[in-house]
């Protein structure tokens, strides 16, 4: 048996729980917040048979599409025009979404 910890954009989240169990995967799902662009995320768990991992994976991988986004980087630039009345943000263009995913091996399942 395996687990997998799948951290996905809050976008993609409720498509992927729905294809997930309209294929026969159970999910438990958590919402979380990211690192790097401290934003909601969701953090999805699925426990599946080894058999059944390539076919829950792909269902990860066809729904969770990366794309991207604006964001203000947090770095001030300094506009020589301006003469020292400030800086002006600075915004960057980055890549979001898809999936990050953990297989872990199960050593023992319990379901009481």
């Amino acid at each position: 048996m395996k687990l997998i910890v799948a951290i996905v954009q809050d976008e993609d989240a409720g498509r992927l729980v729905s294809t997930l169990m309209k294929e026969g995967y159970g999910v438990t799902k958590l919402a979380t917040t990211g690192g790097f662009l401290r934003a909601g995320n969701t953090t999805l768990i699925v426990g599946v048979e080894d058999e059944k991992l390539e076919g829950a994976l792909g269902v990860v991988e066809r729904v969770c599409k990366s794309r991207k986004q604006i964001v203000n980087s947090g770095v001030a630039t300094v506009d020589p025009t301006m003469l020292g009345s400030g800086a002006l943000p600075t915004n960057i263009e980055i890549m979001v979404g898809g999936a990050t995913v953990f297989v872990l091996d199960v050593c023992r399942f319990a379901k009481f």
